[in-house]
């Protein structure tokens, strides 16, 4: 039996530039439409397997760009991973060693579908909650957040639970979405940061 990629554009043209996978090409489109990501910053990648959104990023940011998995992560030049859950202390600890000031955190993660909606929705928001947890240790007071989730009855939740952390938060449906989907990327701005730690680390950040 022929393979679905073979008809899809998306795959194909990304196949086409090098890329790892389609959802680079989302990730081109993501920034374009929402220009979060500086030609300067530190960006972490929170399940960056098999490594296309950490291509793209390296050709939009001359910073540190580490990426996370529970999949080790083919070499990409310029680019440092870590094989392990992005919410172990020591794996946090490690993020910490390789880059000192996180100034953006993308999250592509997915958990493995199913095939049954609501199920796959409510793992996804799991693994939302865990790059949360993860934004509020690492990200810069007033960085920036891409993160995917899915739509269904958490989902406003989840929304609400990021404006509680950000100044600016919208949704994003990428154009290379596949039909049917509820995929949705969540794009937050401006990280309120917990002003405490800031005082204490001596950001500048504070008011």
């Amino acid at each position: 039996m022929g393979s679905q990629w073979g008809k899809d554009k998306a795959y194909l043209k990304a196949k086409q530039s090098g890329y790892r996978s389609r959802a680079a090409l989302k990730l081109q489109e993501i920034i374009r439409k929402n220009p979060v990501i500086r030609p300067d910053d530190n960006i972490l990648d929170l399940g960056a397997a098999p490594g296309s959104w950490l291509q793209v990023l390296r050709e939009m940011t001359d910073g540190i760009i580490v990426g996370v998995d529970l999949n080790p992560i083919m070499p990409i030049e310029g680019v440092r991973t870590i094989t392990g859950d992005f919410s172990d202390p020591t794996v946090i600890a490690q993020i910490r060693e390789l880059m000192p000031e996180v100034n953006g955190i993308v999250c592509d993660a997915s958990p493995k579908l199913s095939g049954q909606r609501s199920f796959d929705q409510a793992r996804s928001i799991e693994l939302n909650e865990m790059a949360l947890r993860v934004a509020r240790q690492l990200l810069k007071q007033g960085g920036n957040m891409i993160m995917k989730s899915f739509q269904g009855e958490d989902f406003s939740w989840l929304y609400n639970k990021v404006k509680q952390d950000f100044y600016s938060v919208r949704t994003y449906k990428a154009q290379t979405t596949r039909k049917g989907s509820t995929e949705m990327y969540i794009i937050a701005k401006n990280f309120i940061g917990n002003q405490q730690a800031s005082e204490e680390s001596g950001s500048d950040g504070s008011a």
